[in-house]
């Protein structure tokens, strides 16, 4: 095995190219969802669509309705505090440390159920999944805190949930299908 770079004027090899993506800390692209913080640090244009990353804190009460991604899985890494996870139509509580992968078609959702605000890492694969907060989230407000929204502001995001990176679909809660209320 050979360690010498090459030096005879050839080509580079394409693994000397430099394409790694580093983001140094506090750097990603910061958006409000519905009372949630969501840093991405990586998303599909970054990634070449291998990934979306995102750093997420969601206040008590916060969390996305139940949705199915269709052309993506999600996986979650739980860093603080707990928040209780749709899985199809049961229910479960991830905490701090555990890991969470929701492969794609599978109707879910996160939800804070403590007083605590909890925080976690998200990621898409492929990536594209990112975008619906990136274009659809609203910029933070220095000095505020964000707020939850309205209905009508989430139905908004309608236009957004059919393309083809972010390939999703509300779906209802327990309650609309008979079941117990939450």
């Amino acid at each position: 095995m050979t360690t010498a770079l090459p030096n005879d004027g050839a080509e580079t090899a394409d693994y000397y190219r430099p394409r790694v993506l580093h983001v140094p800390a506090e750097k990603g692209v910061v958006k409000w969802m519905s009372g949630d913080v969501y840093e991405t640090l990586a998303t599909a244009d970054s990634t070449g669509g291998a990934l979306g990353f995102t750093v997420c804190w969601v206040p008590p009460g916060g969390g996305p309705i139940a949705h199915v991604h269709k052309s993506a899985d999600e996986s979650f890494y739980v860093i603080s505090g707990s928040l209780e996870f749709l899985n199809g139509d049961q229910t479960f509580v991830a905490d701090a440390g555990d890991f969470v992968f929701v492969p794609r078609g599978t109707r879910h959702r996160f939800r804070n159920r403590t007083g605590e605000r909890a925080h976690m890492v998200s990621s898409f694969t492929p990536g594209g999944g990112e975008s619906l907060w990136l274009e659809g989230g609203d910029d933070p407000v220095p000095g505020a805190k964000p707020e939850f929204w309205p209905p009508e502001r989430g139905l908004a995001l309608g236009p957004l949930l059919g393309r083809p990176d972010i390939d999703m679909e509300i779906l209802p809660e327990e309650a609309d299908l008979g079941g117990p209320a939450e």
